[in-house]
C-alpha cells in the first residue's frame, strides 16, 4: 500500500489518563493495513487526517491524490500524534490527546470521541528506540513527549538505569510508568506559566550530576529544546549518534505554522516525514 494512503480507523473506546489527557483506542478493519507498516521505534507516530465537511473523498484516502485533484478548501487538516502503544493481538493502537477545552482541533475531537467514530491516519513513522549497549538512558520532555517516553521505558530491561526530566502543569498531570529499569523520574511543574514559556527542563538537565559511561538521550517537546538542551548535551556529554532531539511543537503557532517553521531549520534535528 502506498505511503500516501491514510487508513480508516474506528474508535473502540476511550480512557481518562489524567485531567487533561484522554486516550483514544483505535481499531477496526483498517488496522490490518496499519499493522503491515508497523515499525519497532518507540517514538512511532501517525498523521491524523481530519476531513472537511461537504466533500466526497476517494476510498482509500490517498492524500497525494487529494492534494493533486481537489480544491484547497477540501484538503484534510493534518495533525501529528505519537502512538502510545500498539497491540497486534488485540488489533488496536492507542493515542493520547492533551485536551484544553475547545482549543485546537484534535483535542476537542478526542474529548467527544465515541465508539464507532472514524478517523484516518497516515503512517507510522519514527526513528528512536533504546539501545541495549547504553549504560544510562536520559529522557527530557513535556506532555507532548510523554507517550514516546512511556513506550521507551517499557522497552528497557532490568539492570538498566534511566533518568527522566518531565515538565507538566502540576501534580495532577503526573503519570505512572511501567518499566523494569532503575528509573529516577523528576517532575517539573510549570503552573502558572504556560507551556513552552519556561526554562525548567534546560535548568534541570544542566544541574544534573552526569553519570559515568555511555548515555543515550531522548529530548523531545517544544522547539526551544533544540537551542538549549541539545547543544549542552552535544558538548562532550552525549555522542551525536546517541542523541534523539525533535521539536514536536512551537509555542504560539499552529501545526501548519510549525511545519513551515521547521522546514527552515537546517540545523535542527526534526522528526522525519511520514
Amino acid at each position: 500500500m502506498s505511503k500516501n494512503i491514510a487508513v480508516e480507523l474506528v474508535v473502540q473506546r476511550t480512557e481518562e489518563i489524567a485531567p487533561r489527557l484522554r486516550r483514544v483506542i483505535l481499531g477496526g478493519p483498517g488496522f490490518e493495513d496499519f499493522a503491515e507498516r508497523d515499525i519497532e521505534a518507540t517514538d512511532k507516530y501517525v498523521k491524523l487526517a481530519f476531513l472537511r465537511e461537504g466533500f466526497d473523498y476517494p476510498a482509500p484516502l490517498d492524500l497525494a491524490l487529494v492534494r493533486e485533484t481537489m480544491p484547497a478548501e477540501a484538503q484534510p487538516i493534518l495533525r501529528t500524534y505519537t502512538i502510545r502503544w500498539v497491540d497486534l493481538e488485540a488489533r488496536e493502537l492507542a493515542i493520547d490527546f492533551v485536551v484544553h477545552g475547545d482549543e485546537g482541533l484534535a483535542g476537542p475531537w478526542a474529548a467527544q470521541a465515541r465508539p464507532g467514530d472514524r478517523i484516518h491516519a497516515r503512517g507510522p513513522g519514527g526513528a528512536y528506540a533504546p539501545k541495549p549497549e547504553a549504560d544510562h538512558h536520559l529522557f527530557v520532555g513535556d506532555e507532548s513527549a510523554l507517550p514516546a517516553i512511556a513506550a521507551a521505558l517499557e522497552r528497557l530491561p532490568s539492570g538498566v538505569s534511566a533518568t527522566a526530566f518531565l515538565e507538566v502543569d502540576g501534580p495532577t498531570d503526573q503519570l505512572g510508568f511501567s518499566t523494569a529499569a532503575d528509573l529516577d523520574v523528576r517532575w517539573l511543574h510549570r503552573a502558572p506559566s504556560h507551556p513552552g514559556t519556561t526554562d525548567l527542563l534546560d535548568s534541570a538537565v544542566r544541574g544534573w550530576t552526569w553519570p559515568q559511561g555511555r548515555v543515550q538521550a531522548f529530548v523531545h517537546g517544544e522547539s526551544a529544546l533544540l537551542k538549549t538542551v541539545r547543544p549542552y548535551l552535544l558538548d562532550g556529554r552525549v555522542d551525536r549518534a546517541d542523541l534523539s532531539v525533535s521539536a514536536y511543537w512551537r509555542h504560539g503557532v499552529t501545526e501548519e505554522g510549525f511545519r513551515e517553521w521547521k522546514s527552515t531549520q537546517a540545523e535542527a534535528v526534526m522528526r522525519p516525514s511520514v
